[in-house]
């Protein structure tokens, strides 16, 4: 008998369980092992390299091992690591804070920090829930939009409209209200590409014209659904949507949990159409990708309402503003700002929006759908049609298994392959990302048509 330890790979399947993985059929998969990362590329424990395709899930901003961010963690380490917010100061978080306060839309005053996109976005409904309270009024629902994702906490999935992740738990969810998703490829009202955009946003002001005083704040993912399936925003919905909460008093709160720090162009989403949200969520790409933190920003009028004498918001984290994912933080901001992140963004965009407009011509590409960096590739039996693949047979997944041999990581959502690079991607590798693509299109043709066969 040996008492060697066990390998990664043997250590996985005995004890872990994966988040949003099928299990039964984890094992049976070949397996990849990452062992570290430079640049936009992962490196597996045989050295061999892989493009990180979707950001390491879509937080990696700058690349792997950034020597800014690195340092600013080492020195931080050298102080202190980590000290509750229940009655104490940390610096870092209060210089976060302040830098957030200066760069987010106009309005927002003050920060409360979590540690992930679904804490933040908890945070950002109990906040409204209880500014309403606060004012002597009863606002006990949210309005939210079909196919949108805040999270995987039970308040946060109340506030979601993706069946397939949220419908398990309805009976633990808390009631909403449901408004169609501006999924123009396929409207659910029926409604051509060019009229959806409105058309759902009018659904969205007959429900409030009834329902406004039950209605807290309307939640939505600004400009870009991502985990519904990168569905993009005509334009102009995103500023309707503000006329139109603002009209009925009800409370806006921007989920930029996956679209804030550059994905979309601009720092954040809601910039693209000058809308300033009550509340705005954000995670992911605050720390570069380096380590867990999320921010609820409010509004001075909505703060105002908790500050007077005997009322709280008994809400917190131990690890609330934790003083090593603060600096990371900063350090990201830097970056941001010293590196003119942003500005040197559009030449590239216009390159990654052409690249996946070329996608169309293949034979199973439906629609493809993008918004900065965050790209969307809907695979389907029958463009045609916009007939889908059956969900068992799990499209999306073997491309993106298929494509690691061309040097690339990939993750669907469903049969839409994402396309979601760290902003730092070269130009080069912009091409070797859809060249690789392309390729594996290529390869798995024979199978898409056989698949596409069995669907008829």
């Amino acid at each position: 008998m040996t008492n060697e330890p066990l390998q990664p790979i043997e250590q996985d399947r005995r004890y872990l369980w994966h988040p949003f993985t099928p299990m039964a059929q984890w094992a049976s998969q070949e397996q990849l092992v990452i062992e570290a990362g430079q640049g936009e590329y992962l490196i597996d424990n045989h050295g061999r390299r892989y493009l990180d395709g979707v950001s390491s899930l879509w937080c990696n901003v700058h690349g792997h091992q950034v020597k800014e961010i690195d340092q600013a963690i080492k020195e931080q380490l050298g102080k202190i690591a980590h000290s509750t917010l229940l009655g104490l100061i940390s610096p870092p978080s209060a210089q976060l804070a302040q830098r957030l306060v200066k760069m987010a839309p106009a309005g927002l005053e003050k920060v409360f920090f979590s540690d992930n996109g679904s804490t933040a976005v908890e945070a950002a409904a109990k906040i409204a829930f209880q500014y309403w309270r606060n004012l002597g009024k009863q606002r006990n629902s949210f309005l939210v939009l079909r196919n949108g994702y805040h999270g995987d906490t039970l308040g946060s999935v109340s506030l979601g409209g993706i069946d397939l992740f949220h419908e398990t738990y309805k009976p633990l969810l808390f009631k909403t209200y449901l408004a169609p998703s501006p999924y123009c490829y396929r409207c659910e009202l029926g409604l051509k590409r060019t009229n959806c955009g409105l058309a759902c946003a009018q659904k969205v002001e007959e429900i409030l014209s009834q329902r406004a005083d039950e209605i807290a704040a309307m939640v939505i993912e600004p400009i870009v659904q991502g985990a519904g399936g990168i569905i993009v925003a005509p334009e102009g919905y995103l500023r309707r949507i503000r006329q139109i909460t603002q009209q009925y008093g009800v409370r806006l709160i921007a989920d930029e949990v996956a679209v804030g720090f550059g994905r979309t162009g601009k720092m954040f989403a809601c910039e693209h159409e000058d809308v300033q949200p009550d509340i705005m969520c954000l995670a992911k790409g605050i720390t570069g990708g380096y380590l867990p933190l999320a921010a609820t920003l409010a509004s001075e009028e909505i703060f105002e309402s908790f500050n007077q004498p005997g009322c709280t918001f008994y809400h917190g984290h131990t690890y609330t503003g934790n003083a090593l994912a603060c600096a990371a933080a900063l350090a990201n901001l830097d970056v941001f700002a010293k590196g003119k992140v942003l500005e040197q963004l559009p030449a590239r965009i216009e390159q990654f929006g052409k690249r996946l407009e070329q996608l169309k011509r293949h034979d199973f590409v439906g629609d493809v759908r993008y918004k900065g960096f965050m790209g969307g590739v809907e695979l389907v039996a029958d463009p045609a049609t916009k007939r889908a693949f059956d969900c068992e047979q799990r499209i999306g997944a073997h491309i993106c298994l298929a494509i690691r041999k061309h040097g690339v990581i990939l993750r669907p959502l469903g049969d839409v392959i994402v396309l979601m690079p760290p902003l730092s991607i070269s130009a080069t590798n912009i091409d070797f990302l859809f060249d690789a693509l392309e390729a594996t299109l290529r390869d798995c043709r024979t199978l898409l048509k056989s698949k596409a066969q069995q669907e008829k």
